[in-house]
């Protein structure tokens, strides 16, 4: 009798560890996975964009451009793409007819990204990206107006 209860405790520990390693495992890929989102934004002193597809930036990532060396004082939202990584993938996005961005999850926090502007590749940038941060990329456009890449990080 007490061989069967030995069992039955030894096969209900090992049931419950297996149950929370599987979880764990679960856990430990979906934080490795990141969703990100990623915008194409105009840069210009110009109070309004010529363009009435194009809205203005949220006012976090204007706060934030506001506190770089940049010289424009208006961004306007051109296009944006939420999309996830998984922990080693990579995922090429279009933003417009001549700019895409490839993204590659490097290690869960990690990115590496790629500008590509009328099919060549610009450049390529690795860099940490925590919760809730941004990266910028940018160049000039023509008409002393400036475009950028910002790619966000969500919680």
């Amino acid at each position: 009798m007490k061989a069967k209860l030995i069992s039955a405790t030894f096969l209900a520990w090992f049931s419950t560890l297996g149950v929370l390693l599987a979880v764990s495992n679960f856990s430990a890929q979906a934080a490795v996975a990141m969703n990100l989102e990623v915008q194409l934004l105009w840069g210009t002193n110009e109070p309004k964009s010529p363009d009435s597809k194009h809205k203005e930036v949220e006012p976090a990532v204007k706060e934030k451009l506001q506190k770089l060396p940049l010289k424009w004082n208006n961004y306007f939202q051109v296009n944006s793409q939420p999309f996830s990584l998984k922990l080693g993938g990579t995922n090429k996005l279009s933003l417009s007819e001549k700019c895409a961005i490839e993204v590659k999850n490097i290690d869960g926090t990690t990115v590496e990204i790629s500008l590509f502007g009328k099919g060549e590749q610009v450049m390529t940038r690795l860099q940490a990206l925590p919760k809730g941060e941004i990266l910028i990329l940018g160049g000039n456009a023509p008409n002393k107006t400036s475009w950028l890449v910002v790619l966000k990080r969500m919680q």
